[in-house]
């Protein structure tokens, strides 16, 4: 039986609406879980025994949960980590490799660790700013001496802090431009920079930012393309310094020796 050609045209038609329409719904749907990955917490018996919990009420009265991991003296400089979008961060302030004369701050984000909420980023860089606010007013920080770190999607945190606040300096791991830009390279045929709703866009902040800052980038990163930390890096409008580390990619960039002499040697002339 010989099928009608104008049916069977209208069939294809049909399929690629179907895929035009659904393939932007479904990744609309889906974003949450495409850029925050919540991570859970059982224990906390891999942090240091000085580390003390904190918390923070934001200010819709979401309860954030972290911890400061005290200097060696009082008040001390302080380092305030902003960590990826699949970290939960009592991990990374466990690291020895940290400089111990720094007091180490971090808080989850809204819905990992403990932390109350659903992350989102207009929470994640106004929670940011009252993070910074409460760190700097306590007595055993030398707010002066104040350092933002942001790893990753917690750049776009630090970034957004230096912008708005007189910090000592902001070390940025793989930072980026703009999600949309990110997105769009792992996604070339989405319209991206339409569908987004979590506008991370830290080149804005980088173009009002004036302290000093060290970027960090992994040469082969397949996550976030290297032109994309360039492009901030670029706008930053504050004295900057560039490390790109070969052979090493995203998830494996903070292993390595040379990075952490490098946050070392930034963070000793703070």
């Amino acid at each position: 039986m010989v099928r009608n050609p104008l049916r069977r045209v209208m069939e294809w038609l049909l399929i690629a609406a179907a895929l035009v329409v659904g393939v932007p719904a479904a990744a609309w749907l889906a974003q949450d879980r495409l850029i925050f990955f919540p991570q859970r917490i059982e224990s906390t018996a891999h942090l240091p025994q000085r580390a003390q919990p904190l918390t923070l009420a934001a200010a819709d009265g979401t309860r954030l949960a972290g911890w400061i991991v005290p200097g060696e003296a009082s008040p001390a400089p302080t380092v305030i980590y902003f960590g990826g979008n699949a970290e939960e961060v009592s991990w990374t302030l466990a690291d020895g490799r940290w400089p111990r004369a720094f007091n180490l701050v971090a808080f989850n984000y809204r819905g990992y660790g403990t932390s109350q909420g659903k992350p989102s980023a207009a929470a994640l860089l106004a929670d940011g700013l009252a993070i910074h606010d409460a760190v700097a007013a306590r007595p055993d920080v030398d707010a002066a001496r104040l350092v933002v770190f942001g790893r990753s999607l917690g750049t776009a945190a630090a970034a957004h802090v230096a912008s708005e606040r007189n910090v000592a300096g902001a070390i940025l791991v793989s930072p980026y431009d703009s999600l949309a830009a990110v997105g769009s390279h792992h996604y070339p045929l989405l319209p991206v920079s339409l569908l987004l709703r979590h506008r991370f866009v830290p080149v804005e902040d980088a173009a009002r930012a004036r302290g000093p800052l060290l970027v960090i980038v992994a040469d082969s990163d397949s996550i976030i393309p290297p032109a994309r930390s360039q492009a901030l890096f670029d706008a930053w409008a504050g004295p900057k310094e560039w490390i790109g580390l070969p052979r090493v990619d995203h998830n494996t960039l903070g292993a390595t020796r040379e990075f952490w002499d490098a946050i070392g040697r930034f963070l000793g002339r703070r």
